[in-house]
């Protein structure tokens, strides 16, 4: 069971953020959530073997590359990685995964819901830490 919860709870309680997708493009959603949510406090980590460091962040090639524990696994690629990305989360004992808007996969939710993670689907971290106002 997650230690989370609510979206809320998740939010106010986390500090570190691996974002898979994470592009270097400020022309790219991912890049402008991250960048708003590393001015918000919280610790942003890269996930994007085509980059080597974004946001004055060194980028890794996947989560199991990534050395420190994760609070939330930030999801920005297409529904059909999901699996694979929950599969590392769940190795790498993160607290949460969560998938952005127009990212949907059910299976791979349960399977993370199964193994403790707190799930969100289909919504923007952004939009959600300015609706609570954390």
């Amino acid at each position: 069971m997650s230690e989370f919860v609510s979206i809320e709870d998740l939010l106010k309680r986390a500090k570190t953020i691996a974002v898979v997708g994470l592009s270097s493009s400020p022309m790219r959603p991912s890049h402008g959530v991250s960048a708003y949510m590393q001015a918000q406090g919280y610790r942003i980590i890269p996930v994007n073997p085509q980059e080597e460091f974004v946001l004055g962040e060194k980028s890794y090639a996947s989560l199991q590359d990534v050395p420190e524990k994760i609070d939330i696994v930030d999801v920005f690629r297409r529904s059909e990685a999901v699996p694979e990305i929950v599969d590392q989360a769940i190795e790498k004992k993160a607290s949460a995964i969560w998938m952005q808007e127009g990212v949907i996969h059910e299976e791979a939710a349960e399977k993370a819901r199964r193994a403790g993670l707190f799930v969100v689907m289909d919504m923007c971290i952004l939009k959600e830490h300015r609706k609570i106002g954390c």
